[in-house]
C-alpha cells in the first residue's frame, strides 16, 4: 500500500479467469467474516462485557472496510489491465488502501499490547492500565496515525519527489493503449510508510506476544510440577486440581494460538515490506506480477482476521452458531452456570480471555 504499481506486464485469459475466481473468493471471505464478528458483538451482551472484543470490532470495521472500498477497484483494474476512474479517484483509492491496511495493523498490535497485559500482570494491573479512556485513545490512534502517511502525503504528492518522471512513464503503456493507477514512493516515504505501518507495529507485537508465550509455558510447567507433587486427597482438594488442569491445558493452547497468529501476520505483510524498502534502493526493477502476489498476499491477511481473532473463541463461535442458525437454543448460554464459572472468571482476567 506504500507501492502499489500496476502489472503492466498483462496476463492471459487463463490467468485472468484464475485471479477473478481467486481474488472473488478472497473477498466474500473478508467481507462475510468481518460482518459476521461485528453483528455477533452487536448481539451478545457478554461479548460487549469484553475489553479486548471492542478492538476486535474495530479491526473487523477496517478490514471490512479494505474488502469494499480497496478490493474491488484493485481486482478491476488488474483483469481488465487498465484503469478507467481517472487520476483523482486513483489517488483518493491509493489513501485508502494506505489507511485502511495500516488501520488494521495496527488494531493488531493494539491486540497484542492488550493481551500482554491481560496474560502477564495481575488482574488489578490489566484493570488500572486498559480503562475505558485508555481503549478509546488507542482505538483513536489506530485510526488517526495512518491518515499521516496516507492522505495527507500522498494527495500533496510528497511521495513522488524526485520519482515524477518514472511515474509518468509507467501510467501509460502506449503498446496497449492503458493506463494505469501507478503509486510510486521514494526512498524516504518508503522507509517512514514501512516503519510506521509495520515495523513497528510488528516489533511491538513480537514482544508482546513471546512474552505471553513464556508464561503460558512457565504457568503449564508449574502446574505439572504441582501434578507431580502429589494426587488429591479428598473432595476437597479435587475441584482445585480439575481447575490447574483445565489452565493448563487453556495455556498451552494459547501459546500455541499465538504462534499460528504471528506466523499467518508474517506470512502475509513481511513479503510486501520487505520489498516495499528494497525496491527504491534497486531503481524500482521488482517485477509488477510479484509487487501484484505480495499485494494481494496482505489483502488475505484482512480475510483472516476475523478467523485468527474470533473463529478461535469459543464464545464468538457460539455468537456464530446462533446467528448462522437462526437463534437455535441448541447454542445458547445455560441460564444456570455450573462450576464453570470461576474459570471464565479466571480466562477473562488472565491469559486466555480471548483465546479460549
Amino acid at each position: 500500500f506504500c507501492l502499489l504499481p500496476s502489472s503492466s506486464e498483462g496476463f492471459s485469459v487463463a490467468e485472468k479467469i484464475v485471479l477473478l475466481t481467486f481474488i472473488s473468493a478472497v473477498i466474500l471471505m473478508a467481507i462475510l467474516g468481518n460482518l459476521l464478528v461485528m453483528v455477533a458483538v452487536c448481539r451478545d451482551r457478554q461479548l460487549r462485557k469484553i475489553k479486548t472484543n471492542y478492538f476486535i470490532v474495530s479491526l473487523a470495521f477496517a478490514d471490512l472496510l479494505v474488502s469494499v472500498l480497496v478490493m474491488p477497484f484493485g481486482a478491476i483494474e488488474l483483469v481488465q489491465d487498465n484503469w478507467i476512474y481517472g487520476e483523482m479517484f486513483c489517488l483518493v483509492r491509493t489513501s485508502l488502501d494506505v489507511l485502511l491496511t495500516t488501520a488494521s495493523i495496527l488494531h493488531l498490535c493494539c491486540i497484542s499490547l492488550d493481551r500482554y497485559y491481560a496474560i502477564c500482570c495481575q488482574p488489578l494491573v490489566y484493570r488500572n492500565k486498559m480503562t475505558p479512556l485508555r481503549i478509546a485513545v488507542m482505538l483513536g490512534g489506530c485510526w488517526v496515525i495512518p491518515t499521516f502517511i496516507s492522505f495527507l502525503p500522498i494527495m500533496q504528492g510528497w511521495n513522488s519527489i524526485g520519482i515524477i518522471d518514472l511515474i509518468q512513464q509507467r501510467q501509460f503503456n502506449k503498446a496497449s493503449n492503458s493506463t494505469y493507477c501507478i503509486f510510486m514512493v521514494n526512498k524516504p516515504y518508503a522507509i517512514t510508510c514501512s516503519v510506521v505501518a509495520f515495523y513497528i507495529p510488528f516489533l511491538l507485537m513480537v514482544l508482546a506476544y513471546y512474552r505471553i508465550y513464556v508464561t503460558a509455558r512457565d504457568h503449564a510447567r508449574q502446574i505439572r510440577v504441582l501434578q507431580r507433587a502429589g494426587a488429591p486427597t479428598d473432595g476437597r482438594q479435587h475441584h482445585p486440581d480439575q481447575h490447574s488442569t483445565h489452565r493448563m491445558k487453556t495455556e498451552t493452547k494459547a501459546a500455541k494460538t499465538l504462534c499460528i497468529i504471528m506466523g499467518c501476520f508474517c506470512l502475509c505483510w513481511a513479503p510486501f515490506f520487505i520489498t516495499n524498502i528494497v525496491d527504491p534502493f534497486i531503481n524500482y526493477t521488482v517485477p509488477g506480477k510479484l509487487w501484484t502476489a505480495f499485494l494481494w498476499l496482505g489483502y488475505i491477511n484482512s480475510g483472516l482476521n476475523p478467523f485468527l481473532y474470533a473463529f478461535l473463541n469459543k464464545s464468538f463461535r457460539r455468537a456464530f452458531l446462533i446467528i448462522l442458525c437462526c437463534g437455535d437454543e441448541r447454542y445458547r448460554r445455560p441460564s444456570i452456570l455450573g462450576q464453570t464459572v470461576p474459570c471464565s472468571t479466571t480466562t477473562i482476567n488472565g491469559s486466555t480471555h480471548v483465546l479460549r
